[in-house]
C-alpha cells in the first residue's frame, strides 16, 4: 500500500510539474507577440490545462497523506515535507497570482458552468481594480508568466523531494 501512495504521489506531481514546466518553457516565444496575439493564445489553454490542473491539489493531497504516513520514518518524512510545502508553495502562487490574470485573459470567452464558477473567483480582489478599458496588457502578460515560472520552480522541487524520499 506504501509504495502505490509512493507512485501515485510521483505520477500526481509530475503531472502538476508537467503543466507548469510547459507554460515556463513558452516564455521567451510568448513575450514576442504582440497584444491581439497573446491574447489570443492564452485562451487556448482551456479546457485541457483546467483538467491537467487537477493534478495540482491531489499531488498535495497525496503527499500529506505520504507526510502523515512517514511520520518518524527518518530522512524521508523530510524530504516529503519538502515536497508537500513546494507543492503548497505552487498551488497558493496560483490562486494568489495567476487565478486572478486567468480571470481577466477569459472575460470574454463562453464557458460551461463549471469553468464560469472556477474562472470567476479572484480571491485578492484585485483584478477588480484593473481598467476595464485598455488594460496594463503587458503587466497582466508578466504577472501571468512570471507566475508560472515560480509555478515550475516549485514542482520540481517537490518532484525531486519526492522521488529522493523514495528512493531513501
Amino acid at each position: 500500500m506504501l509504495l502505490f501512495l509512493e507512485v501515485l504521489t510521483i505520477f500526481f506531481a509530475a503531472v502538476a510539474m508537467s503543466l507548469a514546466l510547459a507554460h515556463a518553457l513558452e516564455y521567451p516565444g510568448k513575450m514576442r507577440l504582440d497584444p491581439q496575439t497573446y491574447m489570443a493564445v492564452q485562451t487556448i489553454y482551456y479546457p485541457g490545462f483546467t483538467v491537467g490542473g487537477a493534478g495540482e491539489p491531489l499531488a498535495a493531497l497525496t503527499s500529506l497523506i505520504l507526510l502523515i504516513v512517514l511520520r518518524g520514518a527518518g530522512a524521508a518524512f523530510w524530504w516529503v515535507l519538502a515536497a508537500f510545502l513546494a507543492l503548497i508553495s505552487m498551488h497558493a502562487t496560483f490562486w494568489l497570482i495567476t487565478q486572478p490574470t486567468n480571470r481577466f485573459w477569459l472575460r470574454n470567452q463562453p464557458l460551461s458552468k463549471t469553468g464560469s464558477k472556477f474562472f470567476g473567483v479572484d480571491p485578492s480582489g484585485r483584478l477588480e481594480q484593473e481598467p476595464r478599458v485598455n488594460p496594463n496588457w503587458m503587466r497582466l502578460r508578466d504577472r501571468w508568466e512570471y507566475s508560472h515560472i515560480a509555478r515550475a520552480v516549485f514542482a520540481v522541487i517537490a518532484l525531486v523531494a519526492l522521488v529522493v524520499a523514495v528512493a531513501d
